[in-house]
């Protein structure tokens, strides 16, 4: 999936780099042409750029059950990949939980809500993870992340090969279709651009 979104912005860039030499290379009565030409690459890039942010998943923590103290997150999080540029989505019923982000292991072992990087209130808490490594949340509501209410993730990098998964953790059927869906539109956006390209110089 990560490849074929790299390959519509390389193959947008290339376009345009191609279109502008071409209309430099010809008659100067075709120059009038680069303006149109430039507009198409500005919408092309624009395109690839829509589309590798749309690639990016959505992880509701907690999955249908949310963010709250009857769910199970290890077994949430373990049936998850988490990829550079994902985000992970915090829904809750806000004033009954908050989110914090703690700042290491040991914190998450103890509940050391002292040590928190960040926190949130909103109810629909969205964070975007930017990097690889691991990170650790919990709710910050008095005695909660003791109960359980707290859930560690390991982001990988975004160009990293997925890990084949054994058959008893297969993906559900959601988390494929969305998946599928994901390559559907990328290959889509890719041969947009092409089709695009291709009449502009027929004319």
């Amino acid at each position: 999936m990560v490849g074929t979104v790299g390959i519509s912005v390389g193959l947008s860039h290339y376009i345009c780099a191609l279109s502008i030499h071409e209309c430099y290379s010809r008659k100067p009565k075709r120059l009038k042409r680069v303006t149109m030409e430039y507009r198409v690459c500005l919408v092309l890039v624009f395109v690839a750029l829509i589309t590798k942010e749309a690639m990016a998943a959505q992880h509701v923590v907690g999955g249908s059950q949310g963010w709250e103290e009857s769910t199970d997150f290890s077994s949430w999080a373990s049936g998850q990949k988490f990829k550079v540029g994902d985000q992970l989505v915090f829904k809750y019923t806000s004033g009954l939980h908050s989110v914090v982000e703690l700042g290491g292991e040991s914190a998450y072992k103890s509940c050391g809500l002292g040590t928190a990087l960040n926190s949130m209130n909103t109810g629909n808490d969205v964070v975007k993870l930017n990097k690889p490594g691991t990170r650790y949340f919990a709710c910050g509501t008095l005695g909660h992340c003791g109960q359980g209410m707290k859930v560690k993730i390991t982001v990988e990098s975004g160009t990293a090969p997925s890990t084949p998964e054994s058959p008893s953790s297969s993906s559900s059927p959601a988390a494929s279709s969305a998946s599928a869906m994901h390559s559907y539109f990328a290959t889509f956006v890719l041969l947009t651009a092409l089709v695009a390209t291709s009449l502009l110089y027929m004319f």
